[in-house]
C-alpha cells in the first residue's frame, strides 16, 4: 500500500518553502496544529525525521532533502496531468529560473507577452548562477531555466535561445585593454562560483598566466556596474545588460577575444516539457525574444 499522498507532499513542500509551520499554515489556510499533525504522520509513515530543529528554525534532514526532490517531481507531474486532461487555456504555477542578466535584459518583453496570451499561468521567476539553476532544474525545484555557456547539464534537455556579446568593463579612465596581461593584479567583480561569465573571465586570465589580486562577489549587476564605475575593479557582462541599465556611459567597455566574447544563453529543462513550458518555447521560436536564436530540437547534453 502506498504511504504517500499528494496532499501530504504539498503540505511538506509548503513548510519547506515558507520556512516553518506558522507561515505554511497561513499559506495553506489551515490551522497550525493540522499542519504539524500531517508532518508527523508523514514522518511516521516513512519512519524517518524529515526536519531537525536548529534554534527556533526547522531545517531539513538528509532524508527530508531527498523527499523534497521526489515531492517536487510528483507534484509537478500531478499539475501537468490535470492541465493536460482539462480543456481550455493553460493555468497554474510555472516555476522558471534565469540568470539575472537574462531576467533584466531579455525576459521583460517576453514574459509580458506570455502573460497576455496565457493569463491563467502564474510565473514564479527566481534568479541565480548557471550552476545553481541547473541544480534546481535537476532536483525538479524549477521546471526550466535560462543558463549560459559554458555549463554541464547531464540528463537535461537544452536549446539555445539568445546570442550574447560579452564585454569587459572598467572605470572610464582606465587604459585600453587588449589582452589579459593589461589587467595584471586587477580586482575582479563577479557573481559567486557557478557563474558561467565569471568562469570565462577567470579562464581568460588563466590562459595568459594572469592572477587577479582578488575577487569581490556581488549579487546584482547594478552593484557590479556601479563599483566598476567607481574604480573598484573590472567585470565581464553582456552588452545587453549595459543597455538595459543605461550604464554604457558610466564605464569603459573593452572588446574581448572571440573565444570569450561570443556566448549563447540556453533554456534547459528536465524530462517532458510541461504545457506551460511548451507555450514559452513557442514564443521563443516565434521570435518574440529579442535577438533570439532559432532553437534546435531539445536533446540531452553534457557540456
Amino acid at each position: 500500500m502506498r504511504s504517500l499522498d499528494l496532499e501530504s507532499l504539498e503540505i511538506f513542500r509548503t513548510v519547506v518553502r515558507e520556512g516553518g509551520v506558522i507561515r505554511a499554515a497561513a499559506r495553506l489556510n489551515r490551522v497550525q496544529s493540522n499542519v504539524t499533525t500531517r508532518i508527523k504522520q508523514l514522518e511516521e509513515r516513512l519512519g524517518v525525521a524529515l526536519f531537525r530543529r536548529q534554534g527556533r528554525s526547522l531545517v531539513l534532514s538528509a532524508e527530508g532533502e531527498g523527499l523534497l526532490v521526489h515531492a517536487e517531481r510528483l507534484l509537478r507531474l500531478a499539475d501537468e496531468a490535470e492541465t493536460d486532461v482539462k480543456t481550455g487555456p493553460a493555468r497554474g504555477p510555472f516555476r522558471l529560473g534565469s540568470l539575472e542578466s537574462t531576467a533584466g535584459s531579455r525576459l521583460p518583453s517576453l514574459l509580458s507577452r506570455y502573460h497576455r496570451l496565457h493569463p491563467g499561468v502564474v510565473i514564479e521567476l527566481s534568479t541565480g548562477t548557471t550552476g545553481a539553476l541547473i541544480q534546481k532544474v535537476s532536483d525538479y525545484r524549477l521546471e526550466a531555466a535560462f543558463v549560459s555557456e559554458p555549463f554541464n547539464a547531464p540528463g537535461l534537455s537544452a536549446r539555445p535561445v539568445f546570442e550574447e556579446e560579452l564585454v569587459l568593463i572598467t572605470a572610464r579612465d582606465h587604459a585600453p585593454v587588449t589582452r589579459a596581461a593589461d589587467l595584471r593584479r586587477a580586482t575582479i567583480l563577479a557573481f559567486t562560483q557557478g557563474c558561467s561569465y565569471r568562469k570565462r573571465l577567470e579562464d581568460w586570465f588563466g590562459a595568459a598566466d594572469v592572477l587577479p589580486e582578488r575577487v569581490l562577489e556581488f549579487a546584482s549587476y547594478p552593484a557590479i556596474v556601479a563599483c566598476v564605475a567607481a574604480g573598484t575593479g573590472c567585470a565581464i557582462v553582456p552588452r545587453s545588460v549595459l543597455k538595459s541599465l543605461r550604464a554604457a556611459g558610466d564605464v569603459a567597455a573593452h572588446p574581448l577575444p572571440d573565444g570569450v566574447r561570443r556566448n549563447r544563453t540556453h533554456l534547459v529543462w528536465h524530462g517532458e516539457a510541461s504545457p506551460a513550458l511548451r507555450r514559452l518555447m513557442a514564443l521563443l521560436e516565434s521570435g518574440d525574444g529579442e535577438e533570439a536564436v532559432v532553437p534546435e530540437q531539445g536533446a540531452a547534453i553534457s557540456r
